[in-house]
Order: C-alpha cells, then structure tokens, then sequence
C-alpha cells in the first residue's frame, strides 16, 4: 500500500512539474512575440520592466519612447528624473525647458513599502505633463539597473536635441 501511495504522489508531482515547464514556455514564447513585433516596428527594446502579471516593454524608435502601449515623443520631452522611493537622485533638463515646465518638487505619489525595497521610478517630463516608468521594487539591483537604462536612454535623447545633462 505504501508503494502505491508513493508512486502515485511521485506521479503527481511529474504531472504538477510538467504543467510548469509547459506554462513557463508558453509565457516565453509569448515575450518572444512582443520583442519580435517591436523589432519590426522598427522599435529597439531599452528596458524589459516587470509588471504585476508580465513584462512591460520600454522601447524606443526614431522619434517616440514607447512604454507599453503609451507613447512619448522625444521632441516634447523637457525632463527627466531618475527616482529612488520617490525621491529625484539625477536630473536631465533640456534648455528649451520653461522654468515653469519642470516640476520642483522632490518626490512623486511616495508609496510606503517598508525600507526593506527600494523602488526605482523615472520621471519623463513632457510638454503634455509627466510619465512615470514604474522600474519596480526588485532586490539585487535589477529595479535599478531597469531605471538607469530607461534615464540613460532618455538622456541621450535629450543630449542629442541640445539639452544639458
């Protein structure tokens, strides 16, 4: 009896692990087709952010930033801020920037997550008002390393329209 409750609680967790691995591929596949219908948008992928349920994509083409299915057009960006809880740690400001346009303030909407997670954000100011790329909370350094990709990119960009860094 024992021998039979064994083997089918062994063939269960085959079944269980099997169900896994399939899930897994099918997610894989499915992030696969995303990245491969940006690239053929003509899109080049600057950060792959991670979602409550998936990867939302940061891209970026000629003359927009995409982040997901919201898009911002590089020539009405006026700022950006790289965030840590809420709290701006690096700004890039371009010089046709108002005084009035950029925000002064310190932080943005600050979620209280205990000081074990730091949250990592950047702030895109745009002519339009700001978007805020959610990099997220994720230990070992990926939330920032996600946010300094995003910043860096939009950096660049404001570098190359004749901002200051």
């Amino acid at each position: 009896m024992r021998d039979v409750v064994a083997a089918a609680l062994a063939l269960g967790l085959l079944v269980i692990a099997a169900s896994l691995a399939t899930t897994l591929q099918t997610f894989r596949k499915q992030r696969r087709r995303a990245r491969e219908g940006e690239r053929t948008l003509g899109r080049t992928i600057v950060a792959e952010i991670p979602a409550d349920d998936d990867l939302t994509l940061f891209t970026e083409d000629a003359g927009q930033f995409h982040y997901g299915a919201q898009s911002i057009d590089k020539h009405r960006i006026v700022a950006a801020r790289i965030l840590i809880n809420g709290a701006v740690i690096a700004t890039c400001v371009s010089r046709r920037a108002t005084p009035g346009a950029v925000k002064t303030t310190d932080t943005i909407d600050d979620r209280p997550e205990g000081i074990a997670r730091d949250r990592w954000d950047v702030a895109i100011d745009t002519l339009d008002g700001t978007v805020v790329v959610e990099c997220g909370a994720i230990r070992e350094r990926v939330s920032q390393e996600l946010a300094r990709a995003v910043f860096d990119a939009v950096k660049d960009e404001v570098k190359r329209q004749g901002g200051e860094g």
